[in-house]
C-alpha cells in the first residue's frame, strides 16, 4: 500500500472515517480540535489540546481511532500525541517516555505523549485555565435559599431529608443523581440551593456549581461556536464537585446539548461526584429526552414536592413574617393559607401585596383587606374547599375552638359544630367517609353518615337553623 506523505491529508482521511462513525457533538468536540504533526515511517503525531484531552481519548475512543489509522496507513501503524500543558503547571517541562508500541498490538496501552513541545501555542481556556489546576467558581447559590428558611412538612418532607443527606456526604450516597420535581412553585430551587448552600458550609473544599438548563445550554452553544467544547466539558468534568442541574425539561429536544450533558453526567458519576436535577415533571412524564439520559436520570432517586397542606402553608406565612421582622393577625394568616392553596410562590405574591398595600395606605392589616388582595391576586384560580377549611369556617361562625370542635365532648352546641362540618364536607368535597371522619375528631363512617342525616332534617323543620348552615356555606364558597 502506497503512504502519503502528506500527514494532513491522511489525518482527514482518518477524520472522515471517525465523523461518519460518531454522533456530530461528539466528534466536534473531541476530535475536530486535533491537528496532524507529522507522519513518519508509518508513525503519526498528532497535536491535542491538553493532556485531560489525550487520556479522554484513549479511554473512549482508541478503538475507533486505531481503526481510522488502521485504514490509511497499514496494520503496522503507530501513534504519538503532542499535548499542551500549560507552563506553569506541576508537569509543565515534563516529558513522558515513548513507548513506541504499535497500537494495533496493544491498542489498550496509552499512546506515547510529548509534553510542551515549543512549537505548539498555547490554546486559549475560556472555563478553566491551562493545567487544570483548581480555580475560585461562583456557586450561584442564593444564600436567601437555606435549609434553614425551608419550611418543612408532608408535602415535601422526603425530599428534604434526601437533600440533606446529600449535602452531608455529597457523591457517597445511593441518591446520586438527586432528582427533585413538582409543579411550578413549590419548592424545588429552594430546596436544589439549600443543598448547594449545606455542602459549602459542610465541605468548603468542594467545589459547588448551580446552574440552570437555559445557562448550560447557552454555554454549550458559545463554546461550539468559539470551538471550545473541550474546554466546555473539561470544566464541568475536572473543575466541579458538585453540579446543579435546574429545570432539566428546558433540554428537551435540544439534541447536541443532551449529547454533552450525557457527557457531563457520565464523567461527573463515574468520578463519585454528586449530581442534582430538579424538573417540573417526573422522569416518566418528561418527553423530548434521549432515552439514555432519561435512564440516567432514573439512576438515584426521584423526590417529588407537592401542594403544602394548610397547616405547612400556615408555617410557611409565619416563617416570611418572621424573618421580615413584621406582625400579622392570625386571622389574616389563616385566611391566606386557607385560600391561597395552589403554590408556596403564590402564596408569598398574596403576602407581599398585602403588606404592601397596607404599607402605602397605611392600613391595619385586617381580613377585608387580606380579602381584596386575594381576590385580585387569585381571581382567576379556582379556590380548593377542604375539610379544614371547611372547619375553620365553622368554627368561625360559632366561636369555638378547634379543638374544642375536634375533641370527644357531648355538649350539643359543639356537636352541632362538628355535625355541620361533616354534612358541609361531604356536600363540599370529594372526601370519603371515612377520610371525613378521620378529619373530624376520628370518627367512623357511620358516624358521618348519621351526622349528614341528622343535619339534612334539621335543615328541613328548623328555619332558624337552616340559615345558619346556608350562611355558612356561602362564606365557605365566596
Amino acid at each position: 500500500m502506497e503512504i502519503s506523505n502528506d500527514c494532513k491529508q491522511v489525518w482527514d482521511r482518518c477524520l472522515a472515517f471517525i465523523k461518519d462513525n460518531l454522533p456530530e457533538v461528539i466528534f466536534e468536540t473531541w476530535f475536530r480540535p486535533i491537528e496532524a504533526v507529522s507522519l513518519k515511517d508509518e508513525e503519526l503525531t498528532i497535536k491535542v489540546p491538553s493532556l485531560y484531552f489525550y487520556e479522554w481519548i484513549e479511554a473512549h475512543y482508541i478503538k475507533l481511532l486505531e481503526g481510522a489509522i488502521k485504514k490509511e496507513i497499514g496494520p503496522n501503524a503507530k501513534l504519538l500525541y503532542r499535548a499542551d500543558i500549560d507552563k506553569n503547571s506541576p508537569v509543565g517541562s515534563s516529558v513522558i517516555p515513548s513507548f513506541n508500541k504499535d497500537i494495533t498490538n496493544n491498542p489498550m496501552k496509552p499512546a506515547p505523549v510529548i509534553i510542551n513541545d515549543s512549537n505548539v501555542k498555547e490554546i486559549p481556556n475560556p472555563f478553566i485555565i491551562p493545567g487544570l489546576r483548581k480555580i475560585k467558581i461562583d456557586s450561584q447559590l442564593n444564600e436567601n435559599y437555606s435549609f434553614d428558611n425551608f419550611v418543612e412538612g408532608p408535602c415535601n418532607q422526603l425530599a428534604r431529608c434526601a437533600g440533606y443527606a446529600v449535602a452531608q456526604n455529597p457523591g457517597k450516597t445511593p441518591y446520586n443523581p438527586l432528582l427533585i420535581f413538582s409543579s411550578v412553585g413549590l419548592g424545588k430551587t429552594h430546596l436544589a440551593h439549600a443543598i448547594g448552600l449545606e455542602t459549602k458550609r459542610l465541605h468548603p473544599d468542594q467545589t459547588v456549581l448551580y446552574i440552570s438548563a437555559e445557562q448550560f445550554f447557552q454555554q454549550f452553544i458559545d463554546a461550539s461556536k468559539n470551538k471550545t467544547g473541550s474546554d466546555f466539558l473539561q470544566f464541568y468534568q475536572r473543575m466541579v464537585d458538585v453540579l446543579i442541574i435546574d429545570d432539566i425539561q428546558l433540554l428537551m429536544n435540544k439534541e447536541k446539548t443532551q449529547e454533552i450533558f450525557f457527557q457531563v453526567f457520565n464523567g461527573l458519576h463515574a468520578m463519585g461526584k454528586q449530581i442534582i436535577i430538579t424538573s417540573d415533571k417526573s422522569p416518566a412524564e418528561i418527553s423530548g429526552l434521549q432515552p439514555r439520559v432519561l435512564s440516567r436520570l432514573k439512576w438515584g432517586m426521584s423526590a417529588e414536592l407537592q401542594v403544602p397542606d394548610v397547616n405547612t402553608r400556615i408555617k410557611i406565612i409565619k416563617k416570611k413574617i418572621y424573618n421580615d421582622g413584621i406582625q400579622m393577625p392570625e386571622d389574616v394568616i389563616e385566611y391566606l393559607a386557607y385560600n391561597v392553596n395552589t403554590s408556596i410562590r403564590e402564596l408569598e405574591g398574596a403576602l407581599i401585596s398585602i403588606l404592601a398595600q397596607s404599607s402605602i395606605s397605611k392600613k391595619e392589616i385586617t381580613i377585608e383587606l387580606a380579602r381584596q388582595m386575594v381576590d385580585k391576586f387569585v381571581k382567576s384560580n379556582t379556590r380548593e374547599i377542604t375539610i379544614e377549611y371547611i372547619q375553620k369556617i365553622v368554627c368561625d361562625y360559632f366561636d369555638i375552638t378547634m379543638e374544642k370542635m375536634l375533641s370527644n365532648t357531648r355538649k350539643g352546641d359543639i356537636v352541632a359544630a362538628r355535625h355541620i362540618s361533616m354534612y358541609l364536607a361531604r356536600k363540599l368535597t370529594k372526601a370519603s367517609l371515612v377520610t371525613i371522619g378521620m378529619k373530624c375528631g376520628n370518627k367512623d363512617h357511620a358516624t358521618v353518615l348519621h351526622a349528614c342525616k341528622s343535619i339534612s332534617n334539621s335543615c328541613e323543620t328548623n328555619k332558624s337553623f337552616r340559615i345558619d348552615v346556608e350562611e355558612i356555606e356561602k362564606r365557605i364558597v365566596n
